[in-house]
């Protein structure tokens, strides 16, 4: 695997760690502030390194070893692409919101919501 790919495919394991943990936490009646500081928390790393890691931060294999060991998973299990099963609640309720603004839209408020995923994505 090149470095970029692994670089990548360590990043989107590791948000993938964070939505699991903030999903439970929030099942279990927290309140969703606060949820990046606790991740980083019990990663063992500064809000500051978890921010950086989200963006742009590779995720060299010491971290990636703490990352995994942090969140239960075996050795290794970061540096491997894993298929995501079905939708998680938050991206559930992110589509049913867009489905009803897409819908409720004119032409107009159509191309709207258009440049604003993209200009998100960018």
């Amino acid at each position: 695997m090149s470095e970029a790919n692994l670089t990548l495919t360590r990043r989107q394991n590791a948000l993938q760690l964070f939505q699991q943990f903030a999903e439970a936490r929030m099942r279990a009646g927290e309140p969703p502030k606060g949820m990046e500081q606790a991740f980083a928390q019990a990663l063992q790393v500064s809000p500051s390194m978890w921010s950086q890691i989200k963006s742009s931060r590779p995720i060299g294999d010491k971290l990636a070893r703490q990352i995994e060991a942090a969140c239960s998973q075996p050795h290794g299990w970061l540096d491997v692409a894993h298929e995501v099963v079905g939708l998680s609640p938050a991206e559930e309720q992110f589509l049913d919101l867009a489905l009803k603004a897409w819908r409720g839209s004119n032409a107009t408020g159509r191309k709207q919501l258009k440049l604003l995923l993209k200009q998100a994505l960018s």
